[in-house]
């Protein structure tokens, strides 16, 4: 990303894309909030997985429980776990997999 402006951009339109997919979800089971580039996933139990952008260090950080990872989108424009941990969409598929106890894909 060359600018703060296309990082926002492109970070904003992936968790819009996350967030209407979410919307489809029974809101007893997962309850999806989105606001001001911060994407909040609140589970039946009351827990919450959290995903938000970072603009000073273009990046979308996901945290979910002890667990966080840092994503930045690479020269193809997947946004790609800083640690080597995988694309941002697949893990967080497998973290609402193992939080719902069913197979998510996002």
């Amino acid at each position: 990303m060359s600018n703060d402006v296309e990082f926002t951009t492109a970070a904003d339109r992936f968790m819009e894309d996350v967030f209407t997919v979410l919307t489809e979800f029974d809101p007893d089971e997962l309850d999806p909030d989105l606001a001001m580039g911060v994407l909040s996933m609140e589970f039946a139990d009351g827990s919450k997985c959290i995903m938000n952008r970072q603009t000073a260090a273009h990046q979308i950080w996901l945290a979910n429980r002890a667990t966080a990872w840092h994503f930045a989108r690479d020269e193809s424009g997947a946004w790609m776990d800083t640690k080597g941990r995988g694309e941002l969409r697949s893990v967080l598929g497998e973290v609402l997999s193992q939080r719902l106890g069913r197979t998510v894909t996002l």
